[in-house]
């Protein structure tokens, strides 16, 4: 880590949990002062480079109240950083106050609207002619029986917000093999006030799942491009990475020059990661999303040498943003060890030669929020997990005396 310049512009990181403890960290490697706005005992919390944000008591939670704090913190100027979708749709529409106080690399309100709104989204790539898979907005029951059931392969419901609706409901989407569980499953949640789409699950295992992330700035170079290949995801259907690795831009034209293509079309600004699937059935990249802000593997792409949060930092203050290596290490892992051992647990058969290959895996990987010069937030995480195992394991030991008689 480098050493922090107290007397630069210094960071706002708002979020939580390891996305917001990611950004703190590549921000720190740039040597930027930070501080962070999250909810209190969150995991970033724990990080050797927290500092709450002076002069207000905030969570980090976007809104009126957050528009209040800001204008109490006794900072003369800070860049803000996003690590949640609702932050990032609500950075792009700051007051005019305080726009100059706290500038942001960001898209308009609209664009960031467009491309969070799902619905919108599979639109404008239909528009563009983008590969993606086959969507379908459910409105209305109407729209809910004009689904060609019979034509897809495997459907899914899944929200047109999907950060609401994995904060209510749990998961990213809800399986649906018949027409009636079609329609039932949409009445149910649309009764909870949520906004549907029916999509088509592209066929294929986790390692067909590709991540471009990276930087546009404000004159529409791309100062940062970062590839990643999923190893493993946890859950199996609608998890998020457990085990990334990364690959070379070379070989990747197809997926980049979509994601390029998409952002160009809308003038994008800021930091982005774009979801792909590769189609076995025809070899075509297919766009999933494209996440508007810091994703929460960003500091592997700052160990790595492209640090879009320092790019943000630079764009947001009008200063030239330093061009990343495009020749980045390939063949590096970043492993989430919770989740991975849940993955590796589901899909590899028990045995100590699959346990000796997850730890030489594990070995030389980086470690999703494990860091040996800032360990106390995994320590956070892993106490109570390691506390609900025994527990656990106390509950299903047999009673004294009461032995198995086999």
């Amino acid at each position: 880590m480098n050493v922090v310049d107290a007397g630069r512009v210094p960071v706002i990181v708002m979020g939580q949990g390891a996305t917001a403890l990611g950004i703190l960290r590549a921000v720190a490697m740039a040597g930027i002062p930070a501080y962070v706005a999250c909810p209190s005992g969150d995991l970033t919390t724990r990080s050797r480079w927290y500092r709450p944000v002076p002069g207000a008591s905030w969570d980090g939670r976007p809104g009126p109240a957050a528009e209040d704090a800001l204008r109490a913190v006794p900072l003369e100027r800070a860049v803000l950083i996003a690590g949640a979708d609702d932050i990032a749709l609500w950075l792009s529409g700051l007051p005019s106050d305080l726009q100059e106080r706290f500038p942001v690399s960001t898209a308009t309100h609209e664009v960031q609207a467009l491309l969070q709104d799902k619905a919108s989204f599979a639109r404008h790539l239909e528009r563009l002619g983008i590969p993606h898979p086959r969507t379908f907005h459910l409105g209305s029951l109407a729209e809910v029986d004009a689904v060609p059931m019979e034509t897809l392969q495997r459907v899914f419901i899944k929200p047109v917000n999907s950060q609401r609706f994995s904060d209510v409901v749990g998961v990213k989407g809800v399986w649906v093999r018949t027409r009636d569980e079609l329609r039932d499953t949409w009445a149910r949640l649309h009764a909870q006030g949520f906004s549907l789409m029916a999509q088509e699950y592209i066929p294929g295992p986790a390692t067909e799942h590709f991540f471009v992330d990276g930087f546009r700035d404000a004159s529409g170079a791309y100062p940062g491009l970062f590839v990643r290949q999923r190893m493993r995801m946890s859950p199996p259907d609608f998890g998020n990475s457990s085990c990334s690795c990364s690959v070379p831009l070379a070989g990747m034209e197809e997926p980049v020059g979509q994601v390029r293509r998409l952002l160009d079309s809308v003038g994008y600004r800021g930091i982005f990661s774009a979801e792909f699937k590769r189609d076995p059935r025809d070899g075509q990249f297919r766009i999933i999303e494209v996440n508007t802000r810091a994703w929460t593997y960003v500091e592997f792409a700052a160990r790595h040498g492209v640090n879009v949060c320092e790019m943000a930092w630079r764009d947001a203050l009008g200063e030239p943003v330093r061009v990343a290596s495009r020749s980045y290490p390939t063949g590096k892992l970043c492993v989430d060890l919770h989740h991975d051992l849940s993955s590796f647990g589901r899909t590899q058969k028990p045995g100590i030669g699959t346990a000796l290959r997850l730890a030489m895996q594990w070995a030389r990987a980086d470690l999703h929020v494990f860091r040996w010069n800032d360990p106390r937030p995994a320590l956070h995480v892993l106490g109570p997990l390691l506390l609900k195992r025994v527990a656990r394991a106390r509950d299903t030991a047999p009673a004294a005396g009461q032995g198995s008689s086999a």
